[in-house]
């Protein structure tokens, strides 16, 4: 059995590592300046890295697809911890653009986004209207060249940080659930639009609740029909499950647990010698692996153009499942200390927490489950639960 990605590719997985080696870290050894990651992704882009499917007339490398070269990038800046250019909002607007924006969208928005200039935040969730996305009843009235928007949402990651949101909101109010949708692109730096950060227990503040009181946006901000805004959400959703799936994030971690049970001490030896922390590192690796192959038949699947169907939905839901696991472990070894809010301990006490809300995050749990339940093992629908995003 072949599980490599073949000659072609181990040359290519090479070149990229050379790459990553010249450029990262930067030579005055500073991680977080803006100025490093910038440079980096230009360089990056410019060699082909980065950005691969976006016309050069957009600021991106316009490489053809490659899905078997795409996924070594992604494992070789993951482990070399080397930036990505990816902003959250931003990596799923632009090939929601990509698909069904008009050529004036695309020219207006996708190069100041790649640059950072624009950030973006998806309006998506609000209140009774998350798991059940298609109840939202934020509603948008078309007023002469002018899209009225008033309502609320939540749990609206980095609207504090962002510049612009692509929204939902209902446009026919008459009209059956899924129907009557559109997908708007607002400016959030109005005077109708208020960004409330909400405080998380890590102390962080990456969610928002966002209001709108008779926020303005034009007429030519919708993105695909009047409407039909729940076809175009289709698409973000499809780059925000996949994006969360990915499985370097899990294998960084790992190897961040293994150090660190390595360097921990238990009744005076390293917490690595201790019989049940050794047992359970080795079911996490072979959960690790799992997920690694499971990742990998996906894509090839999606090199040799098959379709996977509701099989895309399972890796997100297993590595759900597996940072939780793995988060539990550090706390474990860390043990008293675990309550102390400092140090290089306090990474792991934020993941701890992180864990608990990805099975919520990017499609909840049990909708995924719901999913994989009915559409890949055709068992009957939940009629209880209604219409599911």
């Amino acid at each position: 059995m072949e599980l490599g990605f073949g000659a072609e590719y181990d040359a290519f997985r090479q070149e990229v590592r050379d790459f990553i080696g010249q450029h990262w870290p930067p030579a005055d050894g500073n991680l977080k300046s803006r100025e490093n990651e910038r440079a980096f992704v230009i360089a990056a882009t410019e060699r082909g890295y980065l950005h691969r499917a976006i016309p050069k007339r957009f600021g991106g490398s316009e490489q053809a697809a490659d899905i078997g070269k795409a996924e070594i990038i992604r494992e070789e800046l993951t482990k070399a911890r080397a930036p990505a250019g990816r902003i959250p909002g931003n990596g799923l607007v632009v090939p929601t653009l990509l698909e069904w924006g008009t050529e004036d969208q695309k020219d207006r928005f996708i190069a100041p986004t790649l640059r950072g200039d624009i950030v973006w935040a998806q309006g998506f969730s609000e209140p009774n209207a998350g798991s059940d996305l298609a109840s939202l009843r934020t509603k948008a009235e078309l007023v002469g060249d002018k899209w009225i928007i008033n309502g609320q949402k939540i749990w609206t990651t980095h609207a504090h940080k962002a510049t612009h949101m692509f929204c939902l909101v209902r446009t026919e109010p008459d009209a059956p659930k899924h129907a009557g949708i559109s997908y708007l692109l607002i400016d959030i730096r109005q005077p109708g639009v208020t960004v409330r950060p909400l405080v998380q227990m890590t102390r962080q503040k990456e969610f928002n609740e966002v209001f709108f009181d008779n926020a303005e946006t034009p007429a030519d901000m919708l993105v695909g029909e009047r409407g039909r805004g729940w076809n175009v959400t289709r698409s973000t959703l499809k780059h925000e499950r996949s994006g969360i799936s990915s499985m370097t994030w899990s294998l960084s971690m790992f190897r961040d647990l293994v150090k660190m049970a390595k360097e921990v001490e238990r009744d005076g030896a390293p917490a690595i010698k201790d019989p049940r922390i050794r047992e359970e590192l080795a079911a996490i690796e072979g959960q690790l692996m799992s997920l690694t192959y499971s990742t990998y038949r996906a894509t090839s699947h999606d090199m040799h153009d098959r379709d996977i169907g509701p099989f895309q939905t399972m890796p997100k839901l297993y590595m759900t499942e597996l940072a939780g696991r793995i988060s539990r472990l550090a706390r474990d070894i860390i043990e008293d200390d675990f309550t102390d809010m400092g140090g290089a301990r306090l990474k792991w006490i934020e993941r701890f927490m992180i864990s608990l809300s990805m099975s919520i995050a990017g499609g909840t749990s049990n909708i995924q489950r719901n999913i994989i339940a009915e559409r890949g093992l055709g068992l009957p629908r939940d009629r209880s639960q209604g219409a599911g995003a």
